[in-house]
């Protein structure tokens, strides 16, 4: 068995002991995906804390497949078996009576398919591309929220990770500050959101093309600013950047190189069936390279090309994305995103996706009594600007794609996947997913890949399985 077997295996191990270990009520389960929140009508007043628990690995395989070629960063045309395993605490505590502190400790291991290289649209949204991977414990969100209310009005907020009980006002300012990832706040969706429950590639849960402001683990330092109302939201956040592309390291050139994010929520209801619209426009200063002049460097020099010979500080990314979701039974509920990028500023952070078009069906299997039951299926599609295509082509790399060279198509991944609770608070998940021409490469693949989740949450006030 080697060594990321043994960590599945282990963490099966770990998670069977407790089942039966206390009785609790399933989770609710909010439109067509399994939820982490808790029952509803055990609490009607306001929390002081509340503290759970998750754990999830995702074991990943894919074959052989066509591969005339290989580079430095190609997904390798070789048999692989890889696994990735996160477990969290989610601690929640009421300051004030609209002020809340979160502190959220998180181990995190595993290793990725070649390096977490090869694809633009990786599969799976719990691996990060950190160098080693055995578990390492670290913070996942350290920050304050405070909330200031306006008129009487108020709506019911259900305990959940992150998520204290009680009545919030309807219409609010709110201030998020501290240690986060920006996914947190922004590019929403109801049905894609979240890899440890929901669609686990990269292009369906958040927008590919947006590149946001993050670690090499997926979390920054930064403000948060949201207005709420009962239709609307409108929010903006600023956050810090990495020193160099996917680092682990912040620039702390706060004033000159930082990430900054707006968007605008329309929620409302079609047919008594809840839906909404998010458009999210964003703009990244960051000391990073341009594609067209790392080609013109090249030409002059006879060289390969190399972006990161390009960078300068305080360079602009800008993109926008959209959001969409509808609820059309209390079972089915379908999906969009589309995204898009300038395309000649260097990947820099989430992924290296110009353009982006999603779209999916999310369907809870009550028909066939299993209600807490999700089955999904979703067709992803990304692309490249032309220079960025042409900057690969000539043999240039991205921070985790780059054959070497390229016959240039855009990347398709659709992704099916089958979510089974089999007892209150363990769920596995069997997920296939299909890659077109990966890395942007018609030269390459397809690749099938196959994975197995197994997903734990727990809360701990009161002890209650999800």
């Amino acid at each position: 068995m080697t060594s990321y077997e043994g960590m599945f295996a282990g963490c099966l191990l770990l998670l069977l002991p407790v089942q039966g270990s206390s009785q609790g009520s399933s989770p609710a389960v909010a439109d067509a995906s399994p939820s982490n929140q808790a029952a509803s009508d055990q609490n009607t007043e306001s929390e002081r804390w509340n503290l759970y628990f998750q754990a999830t690995s995702i074991g990943d395989y894919h074959g052989t497949f066509r591969s005339p070629y290989e580079g430095p960063l190609s997904l390798r045309d070789h048999t692989e078996r890889d696994v990735s395993l996160t477990s969290t605490l989610f601690f929640t505590a009421r300051l004030q009576q609209d002020t809340f502190l979160m502190f959220d400790p998180e181990i995190a291991g595993g290793k990725g398919f070649s390096g977490v290289n090869g694809i633009a649209d990786q599969p799976n949204g719990e691996i990060p591309r950190v160098g080693s991977p055995a578990p390492k414990p670290y913070i996942a969100r350290l920050l304050i929220q405070h909330d200031f209310g306006f008129g009487s009005e108020k709506e019911r907020q259900e305990s959940d990770e992150n998520q204290l009980a009680g009545d919030r006002p309807m219409t609010r300012y709110s201030i998020y500050a501290g240690r986060f990832t920006m996914t947190d706040y922004f590019d929403d969706n109801n049905f894609t959101h979240d890899p440890r429950t929901q669609f686990m590639a990269w292009g369906a849960m958040y927008n590919g093309a947006w590149d946001y402001p993050a670690d090499t683990r997926g979390y920054t330092w930064g403000i948060v600013q949201e207005f709420h109302t009962r239709k609307w939201a409108f929010r903006y956040g600023i956050a810090a950047e990495p020193k160099i592309a996917n680092g682990s390291v912040f620039d702390r050139r706060l004033f000159r190189d930082h990430g900054q994010v707006w968007e605008a929520e329309r929620r409302y209801s079609w047919r008594k069936r809840d839906g909404a619209i998010r458009v999210l426009g964003y703009d990244n200063r960051a000391q990073t390279g341009n594609y067209r002049e790392a080609l013109k460097l090249a030409a002059e020099t006879g060289t390969t090309p190399k972006v990161s010979l390009t960078d300068r500080v305080g360079t602009l990314k800008y993109g926008t994305g959209i959001s969409f979701d509808q609820a059309l039974t209390s079972d089915v509920g379908i999906f969009t995103r589309l995204g898009w990028n300038d395309g000649k500023t260097q990947s820099f952070v989430f992924t290296a996706i110009d353009r982006l078009a999603s779209g999916g069906v999310s369907i809870k299997a009550a028909r066939w009594h299993r209600k807490n039951d999700v089955v999904g299926t979703s067709l992803t599609a990304g692309g490249l600007s032309a220079v960025h295509h042409e900057y690969l082509a000539a043999g240039g790399l991205d921070f985790l794609i780059g054959d070497g060279r390229l016959n240039y198509a855009p990347e398709y991944v659709w992704e099916s996947f089958y979510s089974a609770r089999l007892f209150p608070g363990f769920y596995t998940t069997f997920d296939v997913q299909h890659d077109t021409n990966p890395a942007y490469n018609h030269d390459r693949g397809p690749v099938t890949i196959y994975s197995i989740r197994l997903h734990f949450g727990l809360s701990m006030k009161p002890w209650q399985l999800q």
